[in-house]
């Protein structure tokens, strides 16, 4: 365990060390990984309320940091709507077991590693009709016995709001930090406000927030219109001190691609500024 750095501004949750200030006092909830996987960091991909585009952003996440010659991996913790699988084009045949009993996640295309639920049903329109301590259950599965082979970035997409999951994640999972995703709507600054307090309650980093949805550019003269209103995302992260990491267009190329599968595909830059973020941890 680190000492206090002589810089520590004692604020916990912009701070991803592991020192004896954060952890005094503290009961230790975390699930050990089993010793046959290797993870070295955590990252949740989080939202106050749903249909904002958290799976897209986990997905682009995984895609550009893979690119940079990272392992990475996506744990899906949205067990009830999982929507990994789709975008990468995975079936439900995907997950096979050592002989050791550990599930051997999904491999994409380029080699990213995935665990969802979707990858376990007979198929992928069966609904999964669990209560919530199950769900929880499922996830701490996910982690603890599939095998997670030199992961150097394992992502973390999680369902709406501050609920069974999130909480399960945040105690049981040595989270290095969170991105927090947003639209553009004026409720935004009490949904970004709920995931922001709840991430300091548990002492987890805010690494930024990525704005989805934020403009639509017009293919003749290029001007950015705000479809959904202007955005507050700039005003919001100046509020709480948190840098914007993205702010993605509404552009048809990312729905066919997801559509098709083949979001490893997809050319974009947006995400630059979160890779860098991410490669500084």
């Amino acid at each position: 365990m680190s000492e206090v750095s002589e810089n520590c501004t004692h604020d916990c949750s912009s701070c991803g060390e592991n020192c004896s200030s954060r952890t005094a006092g503290q009961t230790s909830f975390l699930e050990p990984l089993n010793p046959a996987s290797s993870v070295d960091k955590v990252i949740g991909v989080v939202s106050g309320k749903g249909g904002v585009g958290k799976s897209l952003v986990t997905s682009l996440l995984a895609v550009k940091m893979n690119a940079k010659g990272k392992h990475t991996g996506i744990l899906d913790a949205d067990i009830t709507g999982p929507s990994i699988p789709k975008a990468f084009g995975l079936g439900t045949d995907g997950i096979s077991v050592t002989p050791d009993g550990l599930m051997v996640p999904a491999t994409t295309a380029t080699g990213i590693s995935i665990m969802s639920a979707n990858l376990l049903l007979d198929h992928d329109t069966d609904p999964v009709i669990w209560r919530g301590p199950v769900i929880a259950g499922a996830v701490k599965q996910f982690w603890q016995e599939a095998l997670w082979e030199n992961v150097d970035y394992l992502f973390v997409d999680m369902p709406p709001g501050t609920g069974d999951v999130p909480l399960t994640v945040f105690q049981s999972l040595p989270v290095n930090g969170i991105i927090i995703v947003t639209s553009p709507q004026e409720l935004v600054s009490m949904i970004v406000s709920k995931a922001v307090n709840m991430a300091k309650k548990m002492n987890i980093p805010i690494l930024g927030l990525v704005e989805n949805m934020s403009y639509l550019e017009c293919p003749d003269c290029g001007k950015k219109i705000s479809v959904f209103g202007e955005s507050h995302i700039d005003e919001i992260a100046k509020e709480f001190g948190l840098p914007v990491l993205a702010k993605l267009p509404i552009t048809p190329a990312i729905a066919s691609h997801v559509d098709a599968g083949t979001i490893e595909y997809l050319e974009e830059d947006w995400m630059e500024s979160a890779a860098a973020k991410l490669m500084a941890l």
